[in-house]
């Protein structure tokens, strides 16, 4: 008896392109929003809280993707569905909370920046040292993996919604580390950044 599935294979072609279409709409309207010139973004916005509200939420993904894979690991799959699917809905949540906080002129704080002036000059990095590498380099991977794993992730869900179970396991053997990854350097990304907030 074949297992009821919220999504049929019958229309795979137009969940492809639903999902390839987020997939480029996604980063590209992230993009967009970042480099948006400030004359063009709602003045007033008080956005001072998102930031940490959004290390929350990374926080309550990475622990819900940590679980969901523990659940799986026991065969308790209905377990696994609700982590995962909770997971998603707060990646999605802190998506939009992180273009809010992006898209309002007073969000550009940059590691090392102890005078608030958006200016870390030579004084302030010789004061953090090397530490801002490492930032940087956290700050990168996160950014650039982040991007790469939507489609993944989609794709992950589109899989096993339509109980395409084979290929939802083999898609997540890539999209689980790389999500977890995304998720918790977006914590150690805040913790680092926190200090030079204001």
């Amino acid at each position: 008896m074949d297992t009821p599935t919220l999504l049929t294979q019958k229309n795979e072609k137009k969940y492809i392109w639903i999902i390839g279409i987020l997939s480029v709409l996604i980063p590209l309207v992230v993009a967009i929003l970042l480099y948006l010139p400030e004359n063009f973004r709602p003045q007033g916005l008080n956005t001072k809280l998102l930031p940490h509200i959004n290390a929350v939420l990374n926080s309550l993904t990475s622990s819900l993707l940590i679980i969901g894979f523990i659940f799986i690991k026991n065969k308790n799959i209905r377990m696994h569905r609700a982590m995962m699917s909770s997971a998603f809905v707060l990646s999605s949540i802190f998506l939009v909370s992180y273009v809010i906080y992006h898209f309002s002129p007073d969000s550009s704080v940059r590691f090392g920046d102890v005078n608030h002036d958006k200016i870390v000059d030579d004084a302030e990095k010789l004061a953090v040292g090397g530490i801002r590498y490492l930032y940087l380099f956290i700050l990168l991977t996160h950014i650039i993996l982040a991007g790469i794993v939507v489609p993944f992730v989609l794709f992950a869900f589109y899989f096993a919604l339509s109980n395409q179970i084979p290929r939802h396991k083999k898609i997540v053997k890539w999209t689980y580390p790389i999500w977890l990854y995304v998720a918790i350097t977006g914590v150690v990304v805040y913790l680092m950044i926190k200090p030079y907030y204001f």
